[in-house]
């Protein structure tokens, strides 16, 4: 396993982060993967070295979580050699009060994940999206007691225009407060609208990145079709990817892809993440497993270095896109 710095921390995590959205319960998502099923790849995980994990308060209601604390208890090293990272922001209940990024819902969502997860502390806490009805310096005073209260060692973001994320990190930094760490934004060969602003912001400023979907939620796999969007039940049932993905240039980015993976001997997964681990200010993509090979590919894709050429290959085909993952 390769190691490198989260953004400008001392914080040294994994260069694949495991994300555990498939795990937590099947009332949610028909194919979440229930907490016998996960442990295994919890088990696989720790054995590839694999030491950042990452979930959400909203996965499976909760479920993900709890599934994703005690896994990490009965399968990882102590707790000082675990990064665990969670996200607060998307309704956890009926009430108006129990979603966004208000200090009420802050400190409360803290705590409740922090129960569910069974640990003191989060390494890595994160706003899951941005709130346009609470003011911005009410979020960023919320998030740095979070970190004065020792309940989380650091503070990311995710999907947001780069003058939101700005004007954030400026008034961090004006108040004297803890700053984001990390970005975790919608970036992969098919999306790639990132590159304009969000990820130039991110390097002048030194946050890491944690790109969400790397794979496009398995597009890039190539498996999907135009007709049935492909053979999985993920794949049929995901009706927020069929939103993302599947106009035709999507289609070239995966033909593209297909042919080096087949030039190189190595499926089209362990292609597209080397791309991603290749991309300046990339820390850690973010990637799910539901089935073993998709840990297997995600490691292996740490050796692979594509040329300039592949890589120059591999992005010619890209159309823009509207700005997409935000919602």
């Amino acid at each position: 396993m390769q190691y490198a710095r989260l953004g400008n921390t001392g914080l040294k995590v994994s260069r694949i982060c495991f994300g555990t959205m498939t795990y937590g319960s099947k009332r949610w998502r028909e194919w979440v993967l229930e907490e016998e099923e996960a442990k295994p790849f919890f088990r696989r995980a720790f054995e590839l070295g694999i030491n950042f994990y990452d979930t959400a308060d909203v996965y499976s209601d909760g479920a993900s979580e709890e599934v994703t604390g005690r896994a990490i208890k009965e399968f990882g090293p102590s707790r000082d050699k675990v990064v665990i990272a969670t996200k607060v922001f998307n309704p956890m209940g009926d009430d108006p009060n129990q979603r966004g990024l208000s200090r009420k819902h802050i400190l409360h969502a803290i705590d409740d994940s922090l129960t569910r997860l069974g640990t003191d502390y989060v390494d890595l806490y994160q706003i899951h999206r941005f709130d346009y009805e609470t003011p911005f310096e009410e979020t960023v005073e919320a998030l740095n007691d979070v970190v004065k209260q020792g309940k989380a060692l650091y503070i990311g973001a995710s999907s947001m225009f780069a003058w939101q994320f700005a004007k954030m990190l400026y008034l961090q930094d004006a108040m004297g407060m803890s700053r984001f760490v990390s970005m975790q934004n919608h970036y992969n060969l098919i999306y790639r609208e990132e590159e304009r602003e969000m990820i130039p912001l991110c390097l002048e400023e030194k946050v890491g990145l944690l790109p969400w979907s790397p794979l496009a939620r398995g597009f890039l796999a190539g498996n999907r079709t135009k007709e049935n969007f492909g053979e999985t039940l993920r794949a049929k049932t995901d009706d927020y990817a069929q939103k993302l993905y599947y106009q035709p240039s999507d289609f070239a980015v995966v033909e593209r892809v297909t042919e080096i993976a087949k030039k190189r001997g190595v499926s089209n997964a362990q292609v597209a993440l080397a791309w991603v681990l290749q991309k300046p200010g990339v820390t850690a993509p973010i990637v799910g497993a539901s089935k073993m090979h998709h840990l297997e590919d995600a490691v292996a894709a740490l050796d692979l270095k594509l040329t300039d050429e592949e890589m120059k290959a591999l992005e010619e085909p890209y159309q823009p896109h509207p700005i997409l993952g935000h919602q």
